[in-house]
């Protein structure tokens, strides 16, 4: 398998979640080896994707270096990873990544406009080579190995249009089109009232958020699957696990997991070089 970026410049626009600013978001090819950078047009600083670049869990997953920032990457990230992009430069003008519909289903249509191409480079593959595991009271997210890249994610909300919720999924781009890209981020009504006291969720519209009131779906065309909720989830934990900077090959398991605890599973992960083998492809790819 070889190392793969776009072949051309492309770019987009729309709101950020939680400040509601307008976002220009850029994507430039990269050499071989070069990996994904973000770069913050506005402030000329550049922040490298890794584990250690993250500072914030809290909302999104939130990376920055030198008080410099980019908020609710994990959408496209999720993107990236199905689509096998190992060098990329991703611009942004402001704090935060585009919403878009809050599913990653635009930024498919972005790498799609721009074209993957192979690079001439093997690509580096993670493998998961033992069990490591997180837990928080009985939520928990672990990592053990297998012989390809799957996801598995339960969900159980008390709220009637969601309760418990399960799916699983073998990472491809095709499955990722057809079964993941598609779902969007959901909030309840009144914690959407409450961050925007605080300034945040500013931009959240029924036109990018599920919206959930006391017991009903607010969006009037209702949902793109049953089990959207899970589906987001686990496009969300597959962002979060791209943050590492790798094509994972290992089985992801989880019940209602976070951000916060997605974080602490890589963290935990790459603390011991027994856990993980960073392969070099020798495969090549028509």
């Amino acid at each position: 398998m070889l190392q793969r970026t776009i072949s051309k410049p492309v770019e987009l626009t729309g709101i950020g979640l939680h400040r509601a600013n307008q976002v220009r978001l850029r994507l430039e090819p990269m050499a071989e080896d070069s990996g994904i950078l973000f770069y913050r047009a506005d402030r000329g600083v550049t922040i490298p994707l890794s584990v250690n670049a993250v500072i914030d869990t809290t909302l999104a997953t939130v990376i920055g270096i030198d008080g410099s920032s980019i908020s609710t990457i994990e959408h496209f990230l999720a993107t990236l990873y199905a689509y096998g992009i190992d060098n990329l430069k991703v611009i942004v003008d402001t704090d935060e990544m585009p919403v878009m519909d809050g599913s990653a289903l635009a930024f498919c249509r972005l790498l799609d406009s721009a074209g993957v191409v192979l690079q001439n480079s093997p690509k580096r593959i993670l493998h998961i080579k033992r069990k490591v595991e997180v837990r928080d009271g009985d939520k928990y997210a672990l990592l053990e190995p297998s012989l390809e890249s799957s996801f598995h994610f339960d969900i159980d909300f008390s709220h009637p249009a969601i309760g418990r919720q399960s799916f699983s999924y073998i990472s491809t781009q095709n499955n990722f089109i057809d079964e993941v890209a598609s779902a969007r981020t959901f909030g309840f009504f009144k914690d959407i009232e409450h961050l925007r006291s605080q300034n945040l969720a500013l931009g959240a519209t029924l036109d990018n958020v599920i919206g959930l009131d006391e017991e009903l779906i607010l969006n009037p065309e209702g949902l793109r699957f049953d089990n959207e909720f899970v589906r987001h989830k686990l496009l969300d934990a597959m962002g979060d696990m791209m943050v590492m900077g790798y094509y994972m090959v290992g089985d992801y398991r989880a019940f209602a997991s976070s951000h916060r605890l997605n974080h602490a599973l890589t963290q935990k992960l790459l603390s011991d070089s027994d856990n993980y083998d960073i392969s070099i492809s020798k495969q090549s790819e028509a």
